[in-house]
């Protein structure tokens, strides 16, 4: 089951309060310092990236919407507006307005589906594509550098989980 923003939205509060306290008893203070550290690593990363995206003129969802469509993986067909909302964890219509967006700025290309002609793909432009590729090298150069302590943080929480699971 997802945990996004609908789910928490729809559940009564005193039942997320309930949910959250389950199992608590049992969480360590190594466990807490090392989800801390993992989730301040995260958002390192993800503060890079937010101000990459807009030293360059887009927002910070434009950009994974674009990382989105250049990563699909799909048979050829090419990542639909489903695919984009589910990708960057928002609704529907949120990621129509990203394509909106990005395709008057020319950075993405939309066609219809070949087989159902309802269906909206969407593609990268030039503009889009070199937008991208020159993000993603400043991003793997920033990953080449903190990747080691995000890798060591998400390490201490995956240790500490077993050794929870071994007392």
């Amino acid at each position: 089951m997802a945990f996004g923003r609908k789910w928490a939205a729809e559940q009564p509060r005193r039942s997320l309060l309930h949910n959250a306290a389950e199992g608590t008893e049992d969480i360590s203070p190594r466990q807490f310092r090392a989800l801390s550290e993992f989730r301040y690593q995260i958002r390192r990363f993800q503060h890079f990236s937010e101000a990459a995206a807009r030293a360059l003129g887009l927002k910070p969802q434009q950009h994974q919407l674009l990382l989105a469509v250049k990563g699909f993986d799909g048979e050829g067909r090419g990542p639909t507006i489903g695919y984009l909302a589910e990708r960057l964890q928002v609704r529907h219509h949120s990621a129509v307005e990203l394509v909106d967006r990005l395709e008057t700025h020319g950075m993405v290309q939309r066609r219809a589906g070949e087989r159902d002609r309802r269906q909206v793909i969407v593609a990268l432009s030039d503009a889009g594509e070199q937008i991208l590729k020159g993000l993603a090298a400043q991003h793997v150069t920033e990953i080449q550098q903190i990747g080691p302590g995000l890798v060591d943080a998400l390490q201490q929480v995956l240790e500490s989980e077993s050794d929870a699971g071994a007392g």
